[in-house]
């Protein structure tokens, strides 16, 4: 009987934050089909952590030396936002499939040197967006027809809460405020609303939290070409109630949390009902099982790299159109 494939994947940046290294590999060893195979990190303490977790794996302080050594085939890069490109594309260029942690970049323009680079050595390029499988998200899907056509999305994000000091605060770094949660939301907001997009605008605050260089909040707006808008706000702020997300259509309305979802609509006797609905299981380990069957058995790539980036789009466009004062016209429909 013929061995069974394996891929030798790795992780860019084990470090502590989160234990993201660590939840990469055990989400890829989880597929069946994807071997931990290297980790690479700045930080020497760091590889140890994976040598003990992962016995007997390849470590690397370089990106370029994992590069010229291993025999490695996908990379996660696990980095700070702003290293997500560069990182992305050097590993791209040595003709190695890639998965960006979210956000995928900070800018449209860097997502196209990413899909450049990946097209041109032909290897596979995605964002891990595995809430794409959150049981909210599955469960306002489901249920999505009952409330007819959505035409307006609401989404909400953060409290009062005074930012951390350190990476993800700094604006050079992050992104700012808007491109942690945010991604997910958007990516969320995307599913649900299927039009092409005409155009996004931007509204910030800063004024309160003198210490970090993130926005105090931002909120997007996104105007689609049927007609329908979105708009998400991820804030430091606003500490008073408000809905996570709230979906607005032709027949009814959509209210959910992270934990729970809630149906306001018409049924075909005219009816009104109003119903929490039973949420659907979370399927986050979908996200590497789908990059493993794409790479193994061709089968569809879920999260593309087109995709990722009219998310990075919306983001880019809202905090650009926030601090020129203009409307951004969408690139990327």
């Amino acid at each position: 009987m013929a061995a069974k494939k394996v891929i030798k994947v790795g992780v860019v940046g084990y470090g502590p934050a989160y234990g993201m290294g660590k939840y990469h590999f055990d989400q890829m060893a989880a597929t069946g089909v994807m071997q931990p195979f290297a980790a690479c990190d700045i930080n020497e303490k760091q590889l140890e952590v994976a040598r003990q977790q992962f016995p007997g794996i390849e470590t690397y302080t370089s990106v370029d030396e994992m590069l010229r050594k291993s025999e490695v085939e996908l990379l996660a890069i696990v980095l700070p936002h702003n290293l997500h490109a560069p990182i992305a594309v050097k590993c791209l260029k040595a003709g190695r499939h890639v998965v960006v942690e979210k956000p995928f970049a900070l800018t449209v323009d860097e997502c196209d040197q990413m899909i450049a680079a990946a097209k041109k050595s032909k290897v596979m390029l995605s964002t891990f967006h595995n809430r794409h499988w959150d049981a909210n998200i599955l469960t306002i899907m489901k249920h999505l027809p009952k409330i007819g056509r959505p035409y307006r999305w609401e989404s909400f994000h953060g409290g009062r809460n005074k930012p951390r000091e350190w990476w993800r605060s700094d604006k050079k770094i992050s992104g700012g405020v808007i491109f942690d949660w945010g991604a997910h939301f958007t990516e969320w907001m995307l599913q649900v609303m299927p039009g092409q997009i005409q155009d996004i605008s931007g509204f910030m605050v800063k004024e309160v939290w003198k210490h970090v260089t993130n926005e105090d909040e931002v909120t997007a707006v996104v105007r689609f070409k049927d007609g329908a808008m979105a708009m998400h706000t991820d804030t430091t702020l606003d500490g008073a109630p408000k809905a996570t997300i709230r979906i607005v259509g032709t027949r009814g309305t959509i209210i959910a949390s992270h934990t729970g979802v809630e149906l306001h609509y018409t049924d075909d006797q005219g009816a009104r009902i109003v119903a929490s609905v039973p949420m659907e299981a979370k399927a986050s380990e979908k996200y590497y099982q789908n990059v493993a069957d794409h790479l193994l058995k061709g089968k569809k790539l879920i999260i593309t790299a087109e995709k990722a980036r009219r998310v990075i789009q919306v983001l880019d466009y809202a905090c650009r159109s926030a601090q020129s004062g203009k409307l951004m016209k969408a690139k990327y429909a």
